[in-house]
């Protein structure tokens, strides 16, 4: 089992700050966060952490904010209790709501989630995956076949798959997304989703009416293209992960290939994009 660094964070201002150090943070490695007061908790495996790395974060926002930061090491077999302790259940909208197995039920909602937050991948609480299932619920899916890339827990084909969707893959290059979306599939009792570890070039010559993408803004850009190739006409295709200062670059990109821009939603300085396919 892999020990992890927890880096405390106390940033000033602390906004627009922390939003750009949760992306940078996670370009560096960082694998989960919990916001804080003042600032950020960012969380690495031991083998990933680089403190030059996480220093030139910092300085290359010097001129818009300052940051003072420590961090210590936090024993593997202590990680899950320190996260679950913390995790409280995410209300999507009035239909959805995502907890964790030790949550109760709640029958006020439609779609209940279950996703053992073991990590933070998709949990609900990162903004992005928010706007994602948000938007979701604008969508017609019933009997739709529907490509989750970069699923992380799974909480987005899960999610598809409660509301109609079918056939359904979930894609991810981390192995522990892999096994995640496996376990919290079989939570949920969603059958029919086909899990795959690995990168787009698994998409060749395949075919979906909706793709979602909640990726990094890097990513989306390089894989755009198969993207594109791969939606069906008249398909859907939904992409966050990124800020909204990202949004132009990502509209203009998706427009050179073709996908035609239906709208967006944005929360907290993150942003969700929908594009269709003529």
């Amino acid at each position: 089992m892999s020990d992890y660094i927890e880096l405390s964070l106390k940033i000033q201002p602390l906004l627009p700050g922390r939003e750009i150090l949760v992306y940078e943070l996670g370009e560096a490695g960082a694998e989960s966060f919990e916001e804080t007061p003042d600032g950020l908790l960012a969380y690495f495996r031991d083998s990933q952490f680089e403190e030059s790395s996480i220093q030139s974060c910092f300085a290359n926002y010097s001129d818009q904010f300052s940051v003072v930061f420590s961090h210590r090491k936090i024993a593997q077999q202590n990680w899950n209790a320190e996260w679950e302790s913390g995790f409280q259940p995410i209300v999507v909208n009035e239909r959805c709501r995502i907890r964790a197995p030790f949550h109760s039920a709640d029958p006020a909602f439609a779609d209940e989630l279950i996703i053992q937050p073991q990590m933070s991948f998709g949990t609900g609480h990162h903004e992005t995956t928010w706007l994602m299932a948000n938007r979701m619920y604008q969508l017609d899916l019933q009997g739709k076949s529907l490509l989750d890339m970069g699923c992380g827990t799974g909480v987005l084909a899960i999610l598809a798959a409660k509301r109609g969707a079918a056939p359904i893959s979930a894609i991810d290059i981390d192995e522990w997304s892999y096994l995640n979306t496996l376990e919290n599939l079989e939570l949920n009792g969603v059958e029919g989703v086909f899990v795959e570890k690995g990168e787009a070039a698994l998409l060749d010559g395949r075919r979906f009416q909706v793709i979602l993408a909640n990726i990094n803004r890097n990513v989306l850009l390089a894989d755009l293209p198969v993207y594109a190739k791969c939606l069906e006409k008249g398909g859907q295709l939904l992409l966050s992960g990124f800020f909204i200062s990202d949004v132009e670059t990502l509209k203009a990109s998706a427009h050179q290939q073709g996908l035609v821009f239906e709208g967006m939603d944005e929360r907290n300085n993150w942003a969700v994009l929908e594009f269709k396919k003529d």
